[in-house]
């Protein structure tokens, strides 16, 4: 944050595009709103709740692949990363079975092992944000599951999971990580 309001506030400053947190971007809104002379523009990609919404005309197998690459992927540590996948309630019994089966066949671990499919997330901060999401989850959704960790990993490793939650107004805020919700429609 230190950074931003350092190049937000720099008088050579005349346009800001961000990619990052919701709060960070407030940050340096309100320092470019408080220079004088003239209006600097701030582009700001926060807080992504990307979705895919699939309906019974979609094809299982191709569906299932794109949400683990897209939801569990770089350990889901990247803006595009999967975070709500919406699902037909028709298809959504098979179709999530079929997910279970696809996150259990998931290998985590070091990033240099040519078997892991998911590796640790960024830091200490990250474990921790990610793990309170977790635990909200465990109170007020149904999980749906969860990629086995093997035993002796570091501490900055989150089991990729996919939680079943009843609205889509209860998701806030990003979730940067390998948490997947899933609603369903129709």
């Amino acid at each position: 944050d230190v950074c931003s309001s350092d190049l937000a506030g720099h008088p050579l400053c005349a346009g800001v595009a961000f990619t990052g947190s919701t709060a960070v971007a407030k940050s340096i809104a309100r320092q470019l709103a408080a220079r004088d002379g003239p209006i600097v523009p701030l582009i700001a990609e926060t807080g992504g709740l990307n979705a895919m919404i699939v309906d019974s005309t979609a094809l299982p197998e191709q569906t299932v692949d794109a949400v683990v690459g897209s939801a569990f992927g770089s350990a889901g540590q990247r803006c595009s990363a999967l975070r709500l996948l919406c699902v037909q309630a028709e298809i959504a019994g098979p179709l999530l079975e079929m997910l279970a089966g696809a996150m259990a066949q998931r290998v985590v671990g070091p990033p240099g092992d040519y078997a892991t499919d998911v590796g640790p997330v960024i830091d200490a901060q990250a474990h921790a944000v990610l793990h309170r999401q977790i635990g909200h989850l465990e109170r007020h959704a149904r999980l749906i599951a969860r990629t086995p960790l093997p035993p002796g990993l570091g501490a900055d490793y989150v089991a990729p999971c996919a939680y079943e939650i009843h609205r889509v107004d209860e998701l806030r805020e990003e979730v940067f990580g390998p948490v997947l919700h899933v609603l369903r429609w129709g």
